[in-house]
């Protein structure tokens, strides 16, 4: 089992920044990539960015370039920076974390960012 702890979502204004967190504990030996996916109202859970063991990242092109996702493998977390942030950035942000054996695959609780225009 892997647990799960995210921290980091609030209120800001558009422009403004925001640093997720997501700290994995239990069987972490197997993780392999982490990432954040957001889900707005009304619409599917999207990813937003992914990062590898091997530090190989990935962006949704709405973030691209205003977003940064990295990874303390010591700690077992995954953080997202996020700037220049839009109010079309408001959803509720959730850490995936996925491993090479069964279960495949974790998510955290979600996280709440909300920006105001």
């Amino acid at each position: 089992q892997v647990q799960l702890v995210e921290s980091g979502g609030g209120l800001v204004q558009a422009g403004g920044s925001l640093r997720l967190s997501c700290a994995a504990s239990g069987s972490i030996f197997s993780i392999n990539a982490m990432g954040w996916y957001r889900q707005a109202p009304g619409r599917q859970r999207e990813l937003v960015a992914t990062v590898t063991s091997a530090g190989s990242t990935n962006y949704a092109d709405s973030v691209k370039g205003r977003f940064t996702i990295s990874r303390d493998n010591a700690k077992n977390t995954v953080y997202l920076q996020m700037n220049s942030l839009k109010p079309e950035d408001t959803a509720v942000y959730y850490c995936k974390v996925m491993r090479m054996i069964a279960p495949f695959v974790y998510w955290g609780q979600g996280t709440q960012v909300t920006v105001s225009s």
